[in-house]
């Protein structure tokens, strides 16, 4: 979060921009330089292109972005002035952008190389999978303004790393490294400084090349055992998961098991 003065010039292209490539790998990239704020510009074209994406899910998505910072939070104008109608009218239309994120039939990557501050780290929990430099720092730092993460962060953050840690996040407003939040389990792997955007583009891509519907269920029952505990994901998999055998690639794959006899031969199409 930072007041006015810090954001920078406006950049002529979109904040967030959606980049479609082969394979099935779908691109969003935030670029408003320097600090990449999430002011109502970043916000409106975020949203836009996770509605495209929502619109016409790819086989995988990567969260990225350009600058020094990933993002250093949220303009505090786009604060300034709310009534609580409004402020609830905001944090509804955040919290559906997430959730769109979340509810995605692809897995999602966010790539973290540096500062991730309050909407976009909250943003990177509602990926499947986070990745970053050793140097990158995250923070849920809203109490310098009063409030309390709104865009889902603190339960997000204490689903992968408990309740405790999250309240010692969000109370104490610090920021937090790279591995350390490894350790934690919030970020999955941190990657080498050299060739980060390559090692963070060839995950998702590897991913966006794998068993689109496969994923898709994988998600789909962890979303019912956060809604309902393993019951309700065991009722998702008994009711539910075997539809992938009526999946192409699901068909294809163990034919080309036992034809080839031994994984690693299959191609997947995401049917």
């Amino acid at each position: 979060m930072f007041p006015e003065g810090e954001a920078g010039a406006e950049a002529a292209g979109p904040a967030a921009r959606l980049e479609r490539e082969d394979g099935g790998l779908a691109v969003i990239t935030l670029d408003s330089p320097p600090l990449n704020l999430f002011d109502q510009r970043m916000i409106d074209d975020l949203r836009a292109a996770i509605d495209a994406v929502a619109a016409e899910p790819p086989r995988a998505l990567l969260i990225r972005a350009e600058g020094r910072a990933v993002s250093g939070g949220v303009d505090v104008h786009v604060f300034s002035g709310l009534t609580p109608e409004q402020g609830s009218a905001l944090w509804t239309e955040l919290l559906e952008m997430v959730d769109k994120v979340e509810l995605l039939p692809a897995p999602v990557v966010f790539a973290a190389h540096a500062l991730t501050l309050t909407a976009a780290f909250e943003l990177s929990l509602a990926c499947d999978l986070i990745v970053a430099l050793p140097q990158a720092k995250f923070g849920l730092v809203e109490k310098v303004v009063g409030l309390t993460p709104s865009m889902g962060g603190t339960q997000r953050l204490a689903e992968r790393a408990g309740s405790g840690r999250a309240r010692h996040f969000v109370m104490s407003g610090d920021i937090f490294g790279a591995e350390e939040m490894e350790r934690w389990g919030v970020v999955n792997m941190v990657f080498e400084d050299e060739g980060f955007d390559a090692a963070a583009r060839k995950l998702a891509a590897e991913l966006a090349a794998g068993p689109t519907k496969a994923h898709a269920m994988t998600k789909h029952i962890l979303r019912r055992f956060r809604e309902g505990g393993i019951p309700a994901a065991d009722e998702a998999v008994r009711s539910e998961a075997a539809e992938l055998f009526a999946t192409e690639d699901l068909q294809s794959a163990v034919r080309t098991f036992l034809e080839r006899g031994g994984p690693g031969h299959a191609g997947f199409e995401g049917r």
